[in-house]
């Protein structure tokens, strides 16, 4: 069963007071848990229209030309419409972003430059963020045009994974229901991808110091719906089939 973030957790977040929340720095010991308590507190504000988009300020500005410690990472999908220091109402120094179309972590550049987040910066919670009407996952649907070499069938071809995952495990979908199984699905899989890729992520998740955690953002109602850690992430951590 997939872990998610207590609701009960971000309640109490919420009630203690909105103002306070949103402007709050973490420090680089912030935990895993508090900061993916702080995303979605922020992302509830965002849908609810009352961001309070701090960390903007000039002397905040200042301050980060020393150095920055972001308390959380976010692979997100190139969308203009998901843009992760927005939807989830955090500013300068917050987020260290990491964007591609379909929110892939296939290759060294988006490897190294989560690990460099977590090693060098103090960064304990990565995140995975899909969201609805993906256009790459709606490519992948469609499947790849073998006789075109272009990057972007290599990039739909990459995304494959995700939806065979979600025509196997989901039977029957069609259309638009196929594509939003498979942009989860997609999500889950990336995770998988990171975890195997990076012995330094996945031991630093093995030891506690770090989650990996999914999410699918809704263009709609503006809000992210929690997939959690990946429901197998024990077995990908020890090289064993999921």
């Amino acid at each position: 069963m997939r872990k998610t973030l207590s609701v009960i957790g971000l309640v109490a977040m919420l009630a203690s007071g909105l103002q306070a929340a949103g402007h709050k720095t973490a420090s680089p010991g912030v935990s895993p848990d508090e900061a993916w308590r702080m995303l979605a507190a922020g992302n509830e504000r965002f849908a609810r229209n009352l961001a309070l988009r701090p960390h903007a300020e000039a002397e905040h500005r200042r301050e980060l030309s020393h150095g920055q410690a972001p308390w959380a990472a976010v692979v997100a999908c190139s969308d203009s419409r998901v843009a992760p220091e927005i939807i989830f109402d955090q500013g300068l120094g917050d987020l260290f972003v990491v964007r591609d179309a379909g929110n892939a972590t296939k290759t060294y550049s988006e490897v190294g430059s989560l690990e460099y987040a977590v090693e060098h910066l103090g960064t304990r919670l990565i995140v995975i963020l899909g969201h609805g009407k993906c256009g790459a996952i709606t490519a992948a649907v469609g499947g790849v045009k073998k006789d075109d070499a272009s990057s972007i069938d290599e990039l739909v071809a990459a995304l494959k994974p995700g939806v065979d995952e979600a025509r196997d495990k989901v039977g029957g979908l069609k259309g638009n229901a196929l594509v939003d199984a498979a942009i989860e699905r997609n999500v889950l899989f990336q995770m998988k991808q990171l975890l195997q890729a990076s012995p330094v992520i996945a031991e630093m998740v093995e030891a506690g110091k770090l989650k990996v955690v999914g999410g699918v953002y809704d263009l709609e109602n503006s809000r992210v719906n929690w997939l959690g850690e990946h429901p197998s992430e024990k077995s990908v951590i020890e090289g064993k089939k999921p």
